[in-house]
C-alpha cells in the first residue's frame, strides 16, 4: 500500500487552504494510503461529480475500516442503486452499524428504514428511539420526523406543542420538510406572513416530488393570501432550481 509522506500540519494547512484541485489531490493521497476519513471524503466528492461506481468503492474501503460515514454512505449505495444493485437488507444493515456508532445520520437513516420496514421488519417504536437520539444531537431531518410522531400521537401522546417546537427546530436546521411543516403550524395559529417566509425558503431547497406537495396542500387553504403567494413563491423557485 502507498504511504503519505510525513506532512507537518503546516504543510497540510497550505495544501487544504489552496486550489480545489490541491485539497482534492491531498484527499486522494490520503485515501489511496488507506485514511479512512480521506475514502470517505473522496467518496462523497465522486459521488458529487457523478461517479457512483467509483464513489461506491471508497466508502467500502472506508466502511471495512469501521468508518461510520463511510457506512451510512455505503447504506446509501445499496439503498438507492448509486454505483451497485439496490440491496435494502445490506442498506439497513450498514444503517444499523454507523447508528450504533454513534452518527446521526446513520441514526437518521436507520430510523427511517425501520419506520418503512426497508430490509428489515418495520418497528416504529424503535425508530422512534433512533429518530429521538438523533434529535438530540441537533439532526434536523430527525427532529422533524419525532415532530410527526407528536402531531399524528402515534407511539406518543398527541402533543401539538411539542410537534410546533419539533418543526421550528428542524426549520432552523435547514431541513425543508421541517420548513414546510413549520409554516403550516404558524399557519393555523395565524401567523400567515411567517408562514410564507418558510414556504418560500421551503421551496429553494426541496425536492421537485415534495414541491408538488406542498402546491397540492396550498391548493386547499382557505386564506387567500397563503395559498395565491404562497403557491406563487413554489413555482418560482422550482423553475430556478
Amino acid at each position: 500500500m502507498t504511504r503519505l509522506d510525513p506532512l507537518s500540519s503546516e504543510d497540510i494547512a497550505a495544501r487544504l487552504s489552496g486550489s480545489p484541485e490541491a485539497r482534492a489531490a491531498l484527499i486522494r493521497e490520503g485515501a489511496e494510503a488507506g485514511l479512512a476519513e480521506a475514502q470517505a471524503i473522496h467518496g462523497q466528492m465522486l459521488l458529487d461529480a457523478q461517479k457512483p461506481a467509483e464513489a461506491f468503492g471508497w466508502f467500502w474501503k472506508a466502511a471495512q475500516q469501521g468508518h461510520p460515514m463511510g457506512l451510512n454512505m455505503l447504506g446509501r449505495c445499496y439503498d438507492l442503486g448509486w454505483g451497485t444493485r439496490i440491496d435494502k437488507v445490506r442498506a439497513a444493515e450498514c444503517f444499523r452499524v454507523a447508528a450504533e456508532a454513534g452518527l446521526d445520520w446513520g441514526m437518521y437513516n436507520y430510523g427511517s428504514a425501520l419506520a418503512l420496514g426497508a430490509g428489515l421488519t418495520q418497528d416504529k417504536a424503535a425508530a422512534l428511539g433512533w429518530f429521538q437520539k438523533a434529535s438530540a444531537m441537533g439532526h434536523a431531518k430527525s427532529t422533524n420526523f419525532v415532530g410527526s410522531f407528536h402531531e399524528a400521537g402515534d407511539l406518543v401522546p398527541r402533543d401539538m406543542a411539542a410537534a410546533a417546537d419539533c418543526y421550528a427546530r428542524a426549520a432552523e436546521g435547514g431541513d425543508f420538510r421541517g420548513m414546510f411543516n413549520h409554516a403550516r403550524m404558524l399557519a393555523e395559529a395565524g401567523d400567515v406572513e411567517g408562514a410564507l417566509l418558510w414556504i418560500e425558503r421551503c421551496g429553494a431547497e426541496a425536492k421537485p416530488v415534495f414541491r408538488d406537495k406542498a402546491l397540492a396542500w396550498l391548493a386547499q387553504v382557505p386564506d387567500e393570501r397563503l395559498r395565491t403567494r404562497g403557491s406563487a413563491a413554489l413555482r418560482k423557485e422550482g423553475t430556478s432550481c
